[in-house]
């Protein structure tokens, strides 16, 4: 077989070994499936290049040596391209951009093929190095190879950096010998001295198809703590060999019974009795390199149980077990939650899991997970830890919602063990990340379980003992409150009313009359231009300041539970439109959209008036605090009857936006009287202003009118941001009543007192 020959059918060979790696990436894991798409089409390119490469030197392919190096030239800088792409993909980044950049590369090769731009037969030269037009197709082509992958290695560096997952940075880390064996490869084929078939092309994109259809592989920090270990007990035991042979043959040599043998095997059985102590010297020095701390699991099983065994107090059984964990473990930080099952209206089981905190320490909001909800399921139906990254990752939890993911990033925990008693579901570990930074192993997770197990019975009796004091505690403060409230509600009744009386009539009477005899100079033609100016300002003014004192007239109301609803048959839809309609000066001057999605909805037995006023604050807020050109929607729906909230089911109006946003913190003091979200004393005058602050009296008061009509108001947003507008969505929730004619409706707070006329 002539050389030539024989080099076809290695390269044809290797061309071979590329179908079981476009096999492994055809199974496609869940989450990847474009990753993997992408990385088959580089896998199905090489192997062209490879079988071309083969057919060249086995004289089949008459290309020539520079045809045949620049043809591989290409397939690199095509490979380079798709490569970042697959990653792009396997990371979460979106590839337009990257996608524009090769759109660019690949006009500029038009225009080298081309000539578009005139060359000569010379394109530039220094004198040493001349560059002629048939080689600036290849150095185009070795550029783009060099930016799109210097632009990969950057990609994978910036998502490495930015997770705080030891899982998924050790996901990332095997990118990196990939990248190198691809530099090693193509770097020579750019340099001309290819090597033949690039296998070390191929042995990257093996590792490339590990990667994206292995979810978990082995921890290549481990991967090589362990070899070190081994390579350094190596080497010692043979430098301890060779030392102990060479000075045995120099000592004892000269003696007449002398056996090499014998001597060996002494030596060998010195070696055999210090192997095991060496390994573990070697392993110790290892760990302090790579900063890893170990722990005795029987010895951590021991003490922890002695310590929690007699514990009652369920803050102090929470300190303590959560800061043995973290002692043992080395862990940055950790949380004890309660898990309250709890059984909703339609039947579902629900769980609360509420955050045991000392009195000092900032609280955590509490969440309530269905028995359906994909995080409940997996703890509560396969009593296994859960890892923050499977959560982020696993196609199994996409259907968490972002407001209950905020909650468990806000955590910054890593794992999460159940507690379980009697198989019920009763408490959670949240654990963060280990301070050295390594991934938490199956011993530790074994461990962690084996702790959340023990920690069982002490709960169960921590929570018995705790809701006894509950109990108590709530008893002996309803007693005082009630005792309070008696001595001092007649002095709060009148403290009320003489509010209302001096804002109805000493401050409203005098500025209906200025408002009354401002308009009446604004109707003399005869004063000058200017004035007729100062005075239109002086009304609007003072019709504001008229709004403000209605609107705290109304939140005395309110208060005092004195306000009376007018109640009528209301067509939601017609008014939400007039208030629409009102607002357009508003909503062009801030040249936003907006839309309306309203279906045929029941009559509602309301206060027209108080409804009008309640949309009016809630659309006038959505204009403030959404940036110009952002959009505004309204939406509305019927509900259906449930037990306790709607028995005769009721309507849903949301107002949502694209503006700053709330901070999660703030959703229910936003509701509150005088509440400001920015500074105190920026104010405006301005209904439509962005961001322009008033009395902080308007979401309180649309607060106090849905509460008065026995309904509830909201809002969600995933967080406050003026730089990224993630927006907000108010939901009202109103009742639909059933009235018989000729009733009267006087409402006192949240009770509903019913006349007969």
């Amino acid at each position: 077989m002539s050389p030539q020959i024989f080099a076809m059918v290695l390269l044809m060979i290797l061309a071979a070994l590329h179908l079981p790696v476009l096999s492994l990436l055809l199974r496609k894991r869940a989450g990847q499936e474009t990753a993997a798409t992408f990385f088959a089409v580089y896998i199905i390119i090489n192997l062209l290049l490879t079988v071309v490469d083969g057919l060249t030197r086995g004289g089949q392919l008459a290309l020539g040596e520079r045809g045949a190096n620049d043809l591989q030239a290409f397939g690199a800088f095509i490979l380079s391209f798709v490569a970042l792409i697959a990653i792009l993909h396997f990371v979460r980044r979106n590839s337009r951009n990257w996608l524009i950049v090769g759109g660019i590369w690949l006009a500029g090769f038009f225009a080298i093929v081309l000539n578009l731009f005139r060359f000569g037969e010379i394109v530039w030269t220094n004198g040493a190095l001349v560059v002629t037009l048939d080689r600036l197709a290849p150095i185009w082509a070795g550029y783009g190879w060099l930016v799109f992958t210097a632009g990969a290695l950057v990609v994978v560096r910036i998502a490495h950096d930015r997770s705080r997952q030891p899982l998924l940075r050790n996901r990332l880390n095997y990118w990196m010998p990939s990248f190198l064996l691809i530099a090693i490869n193509d770097g020579l084929l750019f340099l001309g001295m290819p090597i033949p078939g690039n296998p070390a092309r191929l042995f990257a994109a093996v590792i490339g198809a590990l990667i994206i259809v292995t979810h978990d592989p082995p921890d290549l920090r481990n991967l090589a703590r362990r070899a070190l270990t081994y390579a350094i007990t190596t080497l010692v035991i043979l430098i301890f060999y060779v030392a102990g042979a060479t000075a045995s043959q120099s000592i004892f040599n000269a003696l007449p019974n002398y056996n090499p043998l014998v001597v060996g095997a002494g030596i060998a059985l010195v070696l055999a009795l210090i192997f095991t102590p060496l390994l573990t010297s070697v392993r110790r020095l290892v760990n302090n390199w790579f900063n890893l701390q170990e722990y005795d699991a029987s010895r951590t099983l021991h003490a922890y149980s002695e310590q929690i065994s007699n514990i009652l107090d369920m803050q102090r059984l929470a300190n303590v077990a959560v800061g043995l964990i973290i002692e043992a473990m080395d862990i940055s930080r950790g949380f004890l939650f309660l898990v309250d099952p709890d059984i909703a209206p339609n039947g579902e089981k629900n769980y609360r899991l509420r955050a045991v905190r000392n009195k000092g320490e900032r609280q955590i909001r509490i969440i309530t997970l269905g028995s359906d909800h994909p995080v409940s399921k997996y703890l509560a139906g396969e009593g296994r830890p859960l890892l923050q990254y499977d959560l982020d990752l696993l196609p199994a939890f996409r259907s968490v919602s972002q407001p209950e993911r905020e909650w468990f990033n806000h955590l910054e925990a890593e794992v999460y063990l159940p507690i379980f008693s009697k198989r019920e579901w009763i408490g959670l570990f949240a654990l963060g990340a280990k301070i050295s930074g390594t991934r938490y192993t199956e011993e530790d997770l074994v461990t962690l379980s084996v702790l959340s197990n023990q920690t069982a019975v002490a709960l169960e009796n921590a929570r018995l003992v705790d809701n006894l004091v509950v109990v108590n505690t709530e008893l002996r403060q309803a007693y005082r409150n009630l005792d309070k409230a008696n001595r001092n509600l007649e002095r709060l009744d009148q403290t009320k009313s003489d509010f209302i009386s001096i804002a109805s009539h000493e401050l409203r009477t005098p500025l209906t009359t200025i408002i009354g005899y401002t308009e009446m100079l604004i109707e003399d033609t005869s004063l000058p231009s200017p004035t007729h100016s100062m005075l239109k300002n002086i009304s609007k003014g003072t019709k504001r300041l008229h709004e403000i004192m209605d609107s705290m007239f109304d939140i005395a109301q309110i208060d005092s539970r004195t306000l009376q609803l007018h109640l009528t048959s209301v067509d939601t839809g017609d008014l939400i439109r007039n208030v629409v309609n009102a607002s357009e000066k508003s909503l062009k001057e801030r040249e936003q959209t907006l839309t309306l999605d309203i279906p045929n909805l029941p009559m509602v037995k309301a206060d027209p008036n108080l409804l009008l006023k309640l949309f009016q604050h809630l659309l006038t807020n959505a204009i403030k605090f959404t940036p110009n050109e952002g959009k505004i929607n309204i939406e509305a729906r019927q509900i259906s009857p449930s037990l306790a909230e709607m028995p005769n089911g009721g309507l849903e109006i949301v107002v949502s936006d694209t503006g700053v946003g709330v901070d999660p913190d703030s959703r229910e003091i936003i509701f509150s009287k005088f509440y400001q979200p920015g500074e105190l004393l920026k104010h405006s005058t301005s209904k439509s202003r962005f961001k322009g602050s008033g009395a902080g009296l308007g979401l309180a008061l649309s607060k106090g009118i849905v509460e008065a009509h026995g309904g509830r108001i909201w809002v969600e947003s995933t967080g406050y941001d003026e730089e990224n507008f993630p927006g907000s969505q108010f939901h009202v929730m109103l009742p639909l009543g059933v009235f018989d004619s000729g009733e009267k409706t006087v409402v006192m707070g949240n009770e509903v007192k019913m006349q007969v006329g």
